[in-house]
């Protein structure tokens, strides 16, 4: 299948359950849905050896047309408070929630790979004490390819908001994080406020905001759907990312045979696998993360350790330096044997 482009969706849907549910049944035209303060209750009981009436399975929607990725919490108070629904029809672009890189309740990293190139999308949600900010600035993530970091960020400030006078500390922190992903912040086709408050005195405002990759400097923007936000109190938001069809690669990795790198590589691989926390493996959800885990790791550990070669005309994708030596054997011979 040939993808064009992403057509995503996002909205702060305030917890609740029925206003996903008609998300997912309606809009089946989007490729990806980020969604920010998700419903995360009982689903239903699962069987258990230790409670005759079985345990509570916790999680949010889910619906048949739509691949869910949500971080699963360690306790009752560290359910998410973002998470990412990828339409099914793309399921051959291999997304990932990558917690290897982000691992925070409020924080969806999911990667995708079309043409073997890695991009990734950032959905983020930050309460008004700015934890995700703060977490984001403190750890150390070299990224290459985010196209989209989108989100509610619970910051006012006169750059986005014609209403509000004022300039905010946590602006300067959120513009300077989006430039270190060489992020932009783009301006809707039709500003206007994304929160309208049920609190009686306080203000609405604008504090959903998108930004994305400089190469879309030409990209029509994206748009605030004023009229469709329902039962949330945010108002949802739009944008449609172009893929090139074909992309043409001008270098790849490369690990030499018997060099150092590749000790190195599979010693890393080796000590990782023997770290990797088999105990909470209890049933095939459990299973799959710890594998999608471990494919995370193996990934990073072969960026690490690789070497970054360019691709000419003259690259041969098959050739060692074994053929090299076993040729110029043969060419000081000229025995056929050889």
């Amino acid at each position: 299948m040939i993808v064009e482009n992403l057509k995503i969706f996002l909205q702060n849907v305030y917890k609740n359950s029925l206003l996903v549910n008609i998300l997912l049944e309606i809009l089946t035209y989007f490729d990806i849905i980020l969604i920010q303060e998700p419903p995360w209750s009982k689903i239903h009981k699962i069987p258990s050896s230790l409670n005759c009436e079985g345990n509570p399975l916790m999680g949010s929607n889910h619906h048949p047309n739509w691949m869910i990725y949500a971080r699963f919490p360690s306790n009752n108070k560290d359910f998410p408070r973002v998470l990412v629904y990828v339409n099914i029809r793309l399921s051959t672009l291999h997304f990932l929630l990558r917690k290897d890189i982000f691992n925070h309740r409020d924080v969806s990293l999911i990667s995708f790979s079309i043409n073997n190139i890695c991009s990734y999308i950032l959905n983020v949600y930050s309460d008004s004490s700015h934890t995700t900010l703060k977490y984001l600035k403190d750890t150390e993530a070299n990224i290459n390819n985010i196209v989209l970091m989108t989100g509610d960020f619970n910051i006012r400030d006169s750059l986005w908001d014609s209403s509000f006078p004022f300039h905010s500390f946590a602006s300067n922190d959120l513009i300077i994080l989006a430039d270190s992903f060489n992020l932009a912040l783009f301006s809707p086709t039709n500003p206007c406020l994304t929160r309208y408050s049920n609190t009686p005195g306080e203000l609405n405002s604008v504090i959903d905001l998108m930004f994305l990759h400089f190469d879309f400097s030409k990209l029509d923007q994206h748009s605030i759907l004023l009229e469709s936000y329902l039962s949330s109190d945010h108002a949802p938001l739009t944008v449609t990312i172009p893929l090139s069809e074909e992309v043409v690669q001008t270098s790849k990795l490369t690990l030499a045979s018997k060099s150092d790198q590749e000790s190195e590589f599979i010693k890393d691989v080796i000590s990782n696998f023997k770290g990797l926390d088999m105990t909470s493996i209890k049933n095939s959800d459990k299973l799959d993360q710890v594998i999608k885990q471990f494919g995370s790791i193996i990934d990073n550990i072969w960026t690490k350790n690789a070497k970054k070669s360019r691709i000419s005309k003259h690259s041969k994708q098959w050739w060692m330096e074994d053929c090299s030596r076993s040729l110029d054997i043969y060419r000081s011979s000229k025995s056929l044997e050889n």
